[in-house]
């Protein structure tokens, strides 16, 4: 497309938009009576107006029928879900999951939280192999993990924590020989996905996990997911995904990917709400193994949970990973957010967000004290844009609240500004760079 930095061309764009009315389907922050810019969807993403009859049926239900809302709906008219009771509750979430996913339903469960089920699902495909036979760990394979530098802190620390906890007290291992870091070629400050294929050949021998995220909290650069899983497919290497800031961003294909185990949070492009329910992917391929896990009883087989008996028998396929009684109130949030996902279509969305982007991209490029640290391909980005201000960047971001512009700033000298596109618009990304013109004059 060949845009135009005019607010007469953005206006256009957005009349011609096909997905526009979706924005109408959220509640716009205000200041002063005035909607803001609101760019931060990449860590927290708008309330839908459907959000609070959703929770409020739930208080009806609550109310009606207490602890028989598990087993009876007949009060339930909301949104087509009658008699669904809370105790299949999170199944009604896993057909729009599996559709935003590229999964199958029975791979994917809502449950939890993002950082509980990246233990969870290391628990089971973090499965190390010490071979002691030439004594004190000398002679271990199999053991270490492989990431990126500088991922996201949750992701740091879990895996510290399985290495600190399963592997080094007994074994005399070395916690920063037992965690491979690819780090970011020094000509463009990027994870190449040639350096991480070959770190994975390089050790393979020694390696019995990959765990990364599929798009960078940091840089917004989207990481070649298809391409990791093969290569750690053929040298039979598990491989897992931080999904939080790829979901309802970016198309995923996971099962055909043949990617091994993934997570993810739900309160960013899923619009799910504060601190929302997060989800677990699990590949099919793992369903009928016995896989290892920290069990709980609703993990349990469904159809003789309440029997109470001892030995556990996990329900099938990702269902069997969850822990306790699930969050109805914020399951009814997911549900609803969902579906406005799910009903616009991935497709139509990333179609408008490599616009809405590429118009962002354009509107910056102008400015010659921000830099775009966000690969220029398409294909290497979702909808964030992150900004390296090395001189007065801090300024910067203040002006561009003040402005109402809302974005988010990250140390020593970022801004992250991501164009939503089930509710930004082309204007949202003109005044961006309007305000930057004012800046900078």
């Amino acid at each position: 497309m060949t845009y135009e930095n005019t607010l007469s061309f953005a206006q256009s764009l957005d009349r011609n938009d096909p997905i526009r009315h979706f924005r109408d389907r959220f509640h716009i922050p205000q200041r002063d009576g005035q909607p803001l810019i609101y760019l931060c969807g990449n860590s927290l993403g708008l309330q839908p107006k459907s959000a609070r009859a959703a929770l409020e049926q739930e208080l009806t239900t609550w109310q009606n029928l207490g602890v028989e809302g598990w087993f009876d709906r007949s009060d339930d008219i909301s949104e087509g879900e009658s008699g669904q009771t809370w105790l299949g509750y999170h199944a009604t979430c896993k057909e729009a999951l599996s559709h935003i996913l590229g999964a199958e339903p029975a791979e994917v469960c809502p449950m939890n939280a993002l950082t509980v089920n990246i233990h969870l699902l290391l628990a089971s495909f973090y499965r190390p192999h010490l071979d002691n036979r030439t004594g004190s760990g000398s002679g271990a394979r199999k053991y270490k993990i492989l990431t990126i530098i500088g991922d996201f802190p949750s992701d740091q620390y879990a895996l510290e924590t399985h290495l600190k906890h399963r592997i080094c007290p007994t074994s005399g291992l070395n916690l920063r020989d037992a965690l491979i870091e690819i780090e970011a070629h020094p000509d463009d400050g990027l994870i190449h996905t040639t350096d991480i294929q070959r770190a994975i050949a390089e050790h393979a021998n020694e390696l019995a996990v990959i765990w990364m995220s599929g798009l960078n909290y940091y840089t917004g650069q989207v990481y070649n997911m298809a391409a990791i899983a093969e290569t750690a497919r053929q040298y039979g290497i598990a491989v897992g995904f931080d999904l939080a800031h790829a979901i309802g961003n970016v198309p995923l294909r996971l099962h055909d990917w043949g990617v091994d185990f993934a997570t993810w949070c739900s309160y960013k492009y899923l619009n799910s709400g504060p601190g929302a329910v997060s989800g677990i992917f699990v590949h099919q391929k793992h369903h009928d193994r016995n896989l290892p896990r920290l069990a709980g009883w609703w993990g349990y087989r469904e159809d003789k949970r309440f029997e109470m008996a001892p030995g556990f028998l996990p329900a099938p396929g990702a269902d069997g990973w969850q822990l306790s009684t699930p969050n109805i109130p914020a399951l009814a949030l997911h549900r609803t957010a969902l579906k406005i996902t799910q009903e616009a279509g991935m497709t139509a969305l990333r179609q408008k967000s490599e616009q809405l982007t590429g118009y962002l991209e354009y509107v910056l490029a102008p400015f010659d004290a921000v830099q775009i640290l966000t690969p220029d391909d398409p294909n290497q980005r979702g909808c964030q844009l992150s900004l390296l201000v090395r001189k007065g960047g801090r300024d910067l971001f203040s002006y561009l609240t003040k402005q109402g512009i809302i974005g988010d700033w990250r140390e020593p000298d970022c801004i992250r500004l991501a164009p939503t596109p089930l509710y930004n618009t082309y204007e949202d990304v003109w005044r961006v760079g309007d305000a930057l013109s004012r800046f900078f004059a």
